[in-house]
Order: structure tokens, then sequence, then C-alpha cells
């Protein structure tokens, strides 16, 4: 059987345009990232490792910042949290959204303030409010009516609490099923429709230990129009116009929450940030003005847009088989550290690094080495028809939920990450070694 190549092309522009702007191609095939070759930081730091451009991170929020100058801007930490994140979300003036207690305590002993800080999730453990109380967390978002008395109990008398409520607007909007979470029937929040958002509201009101300062939506992830945030702005100025009509109630802040879409292979479409800014604004103003309310402060909250594209995950490759019409690629990662094509079927635009090739351009599939069927990276990609054992892959737009959602499956370890700028590349989070997989592991 005759396999049709692809001809040999060069590197474009648009073959880098969802890489980060640092990127060059210093010699055919070898590319380097905030100044620093993609090889050299593999061999040193060994594969699978994950690079990050500080610079392109830094960049992002700054665009955020430039974009909503009068808005709060909060870094979604879920995307990926360590303490150098911390550390340039605090220097760049982002606030924090976390979702555990864990997220909570890294970032507090890092040095980051506090009250610059919500604490989100749909069920908050005992241990998630404790240690957001005890720390001074700026805002908890409410998100089940059983939160209010629970919260409420543990501030105590003479305490005082700022939270919010995360309501479900019914807007459907994400790239997936599994990441719409401004629908009536997934886990997160309280429906406008059906009252609860309106009866919990009514319960804080009665709770002094609770200063209710605004409402909260997240409409899902990857969304690529804006129309679904006019959307959700109209009907959350609507609910406040409602609670003002019933409870007198002025409400200071609303949160858009994020999912902000971006492209992950060259070509795909992303959310036109400048654009929101402007049509939220101005629908905010609008919808406010024609209820009789005072302008509410913007809360929005980036994750993926600000970490996915300064992120790459570099892999070696350990095989190569072809198996009747399909040719596998098999590295050293996979789901353990990007489970992502798994969950959501997401694709990527992996490349050959390291060395130049001659050879056409062939449909391969880039699997992991972990024992499942599903460990696949990218289904269906055109790589040098002489890849081979050895040789290096980047995969562009790795900053972002992966391993944030790396397990431990298989034992093989996490992969560590590194930040490159300047020409220079540091450790942040080392590799996971079996020495630590034995530690935790305390009984026979």
């Amino acid at each position: 059987m005759t396999t049709l190549h692809e001809p040999v092309v060069t590197t474009t522009p648009a073959d880098l345009s969802v890489w980060p702007a640092s990127t060059t191609e210093p010699r055919p095939g070898d590319l380097a990232v905030g100044g620093v070759p993609l090889a050299e930081v593999a061999d040193r730091f060994g594969t699978p490792v994950y690079v990050l451009d500080e610079n392109e991170v830094r960049e992002r929020c700054r665009t955020y910042r430039n974009a909503f100058p009068d808005a709060e801007v909060l870094y979604a930490a879920k995307a990926f949290l360590c303490r150098a994140m911390v550390h340039w979300m605090d220097e760049e003036g982002l606030g924090l959204d976390v979702c555990s207690a864990g997220e909570l305590e890294l970032a507090v002993t890092t040095g980051f303030p506090p009250e610059k800080i919500v604490l989100h999730g749909n069920a908050k453990s005992p241990r998630d409010l404790e240690t957001a109380l005890r720390l001074g967390v700026g805002r908890i978002v409410m998100d089940s009516p059983s939160e209010i008395a629970r919260l409420a109990a543990a501030v105590g008398p003479g305490g005082r609490q700022k939270v919010m409520v995360r309501v479900v607007p019914g807007i459907s909007a994400g790239g997936h099923d599994k990441i719409r979470t401004g629908t009536e029937d997934q886990k997160f929040g309280l429906s406008i429709r059906d009252g609860y958002a309106q009866h919990a509201i009514a319960r804080i009101l009665d709770q002094p230990q609770l200063e209710l300062t605004g409402l909260h939506c997240h409409l899902g992830s990857q969304i690529t129009s804006v129309k679904p945030y006019l959307s959700a702005v109209r009907r959350l100025v609507g609910l406040m116009a409602r609670l003002h009509e019933q409870h007198g109630l002025v409400l200071p802040e609303l949160d858009l929450g994020g999912g902000h879409g971006i492209a992950y292979r060259p070509g795909e479409e992303a959310l036109d940030l400048t654009m929101l800014a402007r049509k939220v604004r101005a629908e905010l103003t609008g919808s406010c003005m024609a209820a009789g309310l005072p302008v509410p402060r913007l809360i929005i909250e980036p994750g993926r847009a600000v970490a996915g594209p300064a992120g790459i995950a570099v892999y070696h490759v350990l095989a190569v088989k072809r198996t009747g019409t399909t040719t596998f690629v098999a590295v050293d990662g996979g789901m353990s550290d990007n489970p992502r094509p798994a969950l959501y079927g997401v694709r990527y635009a992996p490349r050959l690094i390291g060395r130049a090739s001659t050879e056409p351009m062939a449909p391969v599939t880039v699997v992991g080495r972990h024992c499942e069927a599903g460990d696949v990276l990218a289904a269906d990609v055109r790589l040098p028809a002489d890849v081979r054992p050895g040789d290096l892959l980047a995969v562009p737009v790795a900053g972002a939920y992966q391993l944030s959602m790396a397990s431990g499956y298989n034992l093989v370890g996490r992969p560590p990450v590194t930040a490159v700028h300047d020409g220079q590349a540091r450790l942040l989070v080392r590799r996971e070694s079996l020495d630590d997989i034995r530690r935790r592991d305390v009984g026979l």
C-alpha cells in the first residue's frame, strides 16, 4: 500500500501562531523559546519536561489589565499553580481564584495577599472553609444552601466574611459538554430560573456574619464567542434589579468568571479579548442604566488564556510502530501528565524539534507510554516520515489543565516544570521521583 505524503515545507509564521511570541528557529528544526533552545532544556532536565515562558505569562497578564482597566482580574489557579506563578501574578497586579485549601495555602505561604484571593468550589470541605477564614481570604463564593449556615457558624459571633453567590444563568457555552457550567444540568451554582439563587441570597442577608458583595457566574471553558457573556450580563443584572426591588439591595460586584477560549492548533478560533472587554462594558453599563442601578465593579477570572499558550511539553520518542494503516509514535509521557485528549477529545499540534528533516510530512498518531488504549496525545497529525526513537517532540499550548490534572497512573512520576526567560532556564517544580512515591506508601 502506498502512503500519500505531504510535501516538505519550511517553518512559517503561521506554523508558530500558537507558540509563545518569543519562539524562534535559530537553526532549521531547532526551536528556542525565551532565548533557550528546547532541545537544551530537554538535555538538562530530562523528559518529559514542561517549559513555561515567563515573559509570555506576564504579557498575557498585562493584556488583561489593559483590556479591563476598571475590572478586577483574578488568575484562575486551577489552570496551573506553582510558587513562581503566584509570584508573577502578584507582581503583575492580578488577584487569585482558588478552589481548595491546598491552592490557597500555597499562594499565601508564597506571600500573596489573602485579601486578593477568592475561594470557589461546589463542595467546600470544612478544611477549605477553616483555612480560608484562618488566612483571611478576601471572598468566598457560596455554591450551595448548606454552605451558608456552615460558614456563618465558622465565622462566629462578631466576625464578618465577604461572600458572593454563584448563580446559574441558564446559558450553554463552552467547547465540550464536560466543560459547560452555565446550564441547569450540572453541579455548580444556584439556579435563577428555579428561584434557588434568590432563596440563598435571602438566607445570606439574614446572617450578620456574612457580607454579600456580589453575584458570580462561570459559563464554561473554551468559549470563543462574546455573545454568551453578554447574555449572562443581562440575566445577572436582571437578578440584581429584582434583589434591589425585594430587599433594597445594591450589590457592588459582578463576577463573570472566565472560560476565554484559546487556539491549540494553527487556524483555530480564539476569543477576541478586546471585543469582549468593549462589548461587556457597554452591555453592563446599558443594562444597569435601564434597571436604574449603579454599575458594579466587574471581576473576570482568566486561567487557561494566561497560562495555556505560555507552556510547552517536550517528550522523547520511545518507539515508532506501524499497525495496519496507522503509524504510532510513542513518547515517554502521556495521559498521566496530560489527560485532556482522553477527557475532552482535545487536539494538539506536536512538532519535531532538535534536528532538521528533509523527509515529507506523513500522518501519525502520537501516543503515550501508559497501559491504556485511550492514552493518545495527538491523533492523525503530520510529522516527518523519518521520525524515530530518540527524537524530541514538542507540544505547544501546554501550560493549562495538563500538569494541574496530572495523575500517578502507572507510577511514572509527574514531570518537572521549568521557566525560560532572557536566555536562561530554571527549575520551578522538580520531577516526582520513585523515592517520592515510596515515601507516601507507608503500609505493608
